[in-house]
């Protein structure tokens, strides 16, 4: 029997869809592969039903992982590169970086990354339940006005539904520079069904072994900010089978 999933309310969306005009080249990579490379029916006009998505169909039964906001694609792409054992699914609505990320599919050959280029919470509505066990969340927008903290990704109305897609044992790693998102993230996400796996500094100030810097990180370095890298385990009962 084909899973379901509840219908999603009506979201307001913050931010930009695109930026500026795109390259000949990208625009030929949204018209030849974005479409091909879809993870399946989102949009809900498309799918009423709001039926899950078939993962198994999509990646032949390999574990699923999601990168959030994926901005240019070179961590995602990076990820899939050195694991082909794993499948991707990579979330961004600005246009301009889903064009750049397909550019960089093609340049690298990998053909286990699917791409959402719409907002993560559309995802959420029709990823089966427990089907991640690995999610990144990589410098994300930090909302900086207080009056805009709500706005922001470690907020329940984007973990909660995340969790759900998570299995118990399940990883989300979160790198941001920016210190009061920090501190938003390590009140929101436990609260959420997350145990922070940290028991030294170290933990959080250093990278993860198969991290790869990005330009939003580069730029926070060049201007005197320090990344934190906090990684958090999905709570709850069923196996906790290890994630590699």
């Amino acid at each position: 029997m084909t899973e379901t999933v509840p219908s999603a309310p009506w979201r307001n969306f913050y931010g930009r869809r695109k930026g500026h005009t795109l390259k000949p080249s990208q625009r030929r990579y949204v018209e030849q592969d974005l479409d091909r490379l879809s993870p399946g029916d989102v949009d809900r006009e498309v799918n009423p039903e709001r039926r899950a998505l078939d993962l198994d169909r999509l990646f032949g039964g390999r574990p699923v992982r999601l990168e959030i906001g994926f901005g240019a694609g070179e961590h995602l792409v990076h990820q899939a590169q050195r694991r082909p054992d794993i499948g991707f699914i990579g979330a961004e609505p600005y246009l301009n970086g889903v064009a750049q990320l397909l550019g960089k599919i093609r340049a690298a050959g990998v053909e286990n990354v699917r791409v959402h280029a719409g907002d993560a919470r559309d995802l959420f509505d029709v990823l089966p339940a427990a089907a991640l066990d690995r999610a990144f969340l990589l410098y994300p927008d930090p909302w900086p006005k207080a009056r805009h903290h709500r706005r922001r990704f470690v907020t329940p109305e984007h973990l909660r539904p995340l969790a759900r897609a998570m299995r118990p044992g399940a990883v989300l790693r979160v790198a941001t520079d920016i210190p009061d998102y920090v501190r938003q993230a390590l009140q929101e996400v436990p609260r959420a069904g997350f145990d922070w796996c940290a028991d030294r500094p170290a933990d959080w100030r250093e990278p993860w072994a198969d991290w790869l810097s990005t330009r939003y990180e580069q730029k926070a370095l060049r201007e005197g900010r320090r990344p934190h890298y906090l990684t958090f385990r999905r709570t709850g009962e069923g196996p906790a089978r290890p994630v590699p």
